[in-house]
């Protein structure tokens, strides 16, 4: 599949004129018609494109990250989302896309509701075990735990799903959390939600002291990852093993990132994961995986924003709170910058923290200085055209108090710039409801919001972060998280070495030489986080 031709294609009179006119029919005929919920994005991205000189590049399937032919009215995001963004995102490899539509077919082939399906959880209702020398079942299957905050949530699933990607694995998410009211199903003509009569039933409980994770397994020798390749047919593996990679896992659980633990894993028909972390960074670990993960990704810093936005799209609900805010309060501005404030725990509203915030955004130019009080401003209008430029600022936060003093400052007084600044914030839950449909989906929508800035601003360690700078390709301006509470960091924010989230739970052991190692130092595309030190993170390429 070409590449899109990203340099802006100038118009002419006559195509000016034809859009002009467009611009000036189309409301008429929407009143006429019947409005859709996009189509405010649509005049207003179009006038934006008269204005600058160039049309806007709407590729709806992703550079072919996605499939054709969905019903678009199960999930309106999936092809509309395209157009709400400025910039085209980064392009996948084709090898990506044809492993995407292979891996399709794995779904709609293995995946519930097919004979294979049926077969295969009859297997594990028996226990049935498997003769090691017998070779890898036909259909192997991956069932990711959904637990803790959406941002948690979201980068565990595309975890386990670049996993089930490498180890040819159908991935089923734990509808817990309303994983399917939140997303639209990513796979064509099949199902991603692990159906309610599996027969695993207290695998939500699943933890550290499971006889039947694989760490516990390998330390009570029901299997071993010693000769693997030599073992005798006559070893059994069992029907189905639990990964547990959350945060408190131990070394031996984290040998899941080694070579010959990963010879085990390949021919165990059933594994069930459970992690709150974004683990990507420790398959780059896995020899037996860099060949395979160099093709799907040349550019290591894109995986998630390739995962992302494919995997996760808005449910019909969530893509309307989406769409309306967007075009109420962000669509028309010239540029849009996100400020997202993650407050940890029952922490009182900072000045410390809105200090650290006003002096990052206007230190790195994302948002202009304030004229001194008592200072008039000009009265002057600006010359037309152009009309004055405007800002709209989204801030996500569970308080309301760092919006409200934001918005005071830039309504209060003047810019230096003569710029004008709009504040705004869709919600503010006051604290964190896990599991709460209306806060799961208001955080959604935000984080979606987010993600269709022009410049983000972010707090160091939060998922929500991550997840909104993948799906919108932002390398963002992270705020260092202060030693000590009472003081502003110097400096207050740094911008990030990639878009990558942050694995914040890596493993501290190298398996070729088998001894801890510094990580970070292992693999050329894997190095430490800016935000949590010990963390690891994808780069680009040196």
């Amino acid at each position: 599949m070409k590449g899109l031709d990203r340099r802006p294609r100038r118009w002419g009179c006559a195509a000016n004129a034809v859009l002009l006119a467009f611009i000036i029919t189309v409301p008429s005929l929407v009143v006429f018609f019947g409005a859709r919920t996009s189509a405010p994005a649509v005049w207003i991205n179009a006038a934006n494109a008269l204005r600058r000189g160039s049309a806007p590049a709407h590729d709806r399937l992703l550079g072919g990250l996605l499939a054709d032919g969905v019903d678009e009215r199960s999930c309106h995001s999936r092809y509309q989302s395209a157009m709400y963004r400025r910039r085209a995102g980064r392009q996948p490899s084709r090898y990506l896309v044809s492993k995407l539509r292979r891996h399709e077919a794995l779904q709609r082939l293995c995946g519930p509701g097919t004979a294979a399906y049926s077969h295969a959880q009859e297997q594990l209702r028996s226990g049935e075990t498997l003769a090691a020398g017998t070779g890898s079942p036909e259909c192997k299957y991956l069932v990711s735990i959904s637990y803790r905050g959406l941002g948690n949530r979201i980068l565990a699933a595309a975890s386990a799903f670049l996993y089930a990607v490498l180890t040819d694995r159908v991935l089923l998410v734990d509808p817990s959390n309303e994983m399917g009211e939140l997303f639209c199903e990513p796979f064509p003509g099949t199902t991603w939600v692990l159906p309610p009569d599996f027969p695993l039933t207290s695998y939500t409980n699943f933890s550290i002291e499971t006889a039947q994770s694989y760490a516990n397994m390998v330390k009570n020798k029901v299997i071993s990852a010693v000769d693997v390749d030599a073992a005798s047919t006559a070893r059994e593996l069992p029907a189905f093993a639990y990964i547990h990679l959350d945060h408190d896992a131990t070394g031996e659980d984290k040998q899941f990132y080694c070579d010959e633990d990963q010879r085990v894993l390949r021919d165990i028909q059933w594994l069930v994961m459970r992690t709150d972390s974004y683990i990507v960074p420790g398959l780059f670990l896995v020899m037996a995986f860099q060949e395979e993960l160099d093709m799907l990704f040349p550019e290591p810093d894109t995986v998630f924003h390739h995962l992302g936005r494919y995997l996760f799209h808005p449910s019909n609900h969530v893509w309307g709170l989406v769409a309306r805010y967007h075009d109420a309060y962000l669509a028309a501005a010239h540029q849009r910058v996100g400020i997202q404030v993650r407050v940890f725990g029952s922490a009182p509203n900072s000045p410390e923290l809105l200090e650290q915030i006003t002096t990052c955004t206007q230190k790195e130019g994302l948002l202009p200085e304030l004229l001194t009080a008592g200072v008039p401003a000009t009265t002057t209008p600006p010359p037309a055209p152009p009309r004055r430029r405007s800002k709209a600022v989204l801030v996500t936060s569970l308080k309301a108090w760092y919006y409200d003093k934001l918005k005071g400052m830039y309504w209060e007084r003047a810019t230096v710039t003569g710029e004008a600044v709009g504040v705004h914030q869709p919600s503010h839950e006051e604290y964190q409801h896990f599991g709460a449909r209306s806060h799961d989906t208001k955080a959604w929508a935000e984080i979606y919001l987010l993600s269709l800035t022009d410049a983000l601003v972010t707090s160091g360690f939060s998922t929500f972060g991550y997840v909104a700078q993948g799906l919108g390709g932002l390398t963002p301006w992270v705020m260092f998280k202060p030693d000590n509470g009472s003081v502003v960091p110097n400096p207050p924010c740094g911008r990030d070495v990639s878009m990558e989230p942050c694995f914040h739970a890596p493993p501290f052991y190298d398996c070729r030489i088998k001894q801890g190692a510094d990580t970070g130092k292992i693999v050329p595309q894997v190095r430490h986080c800016i935000d949590v030190s010990w963390g690891l993170k994808l780069v680009p390429p040196t």
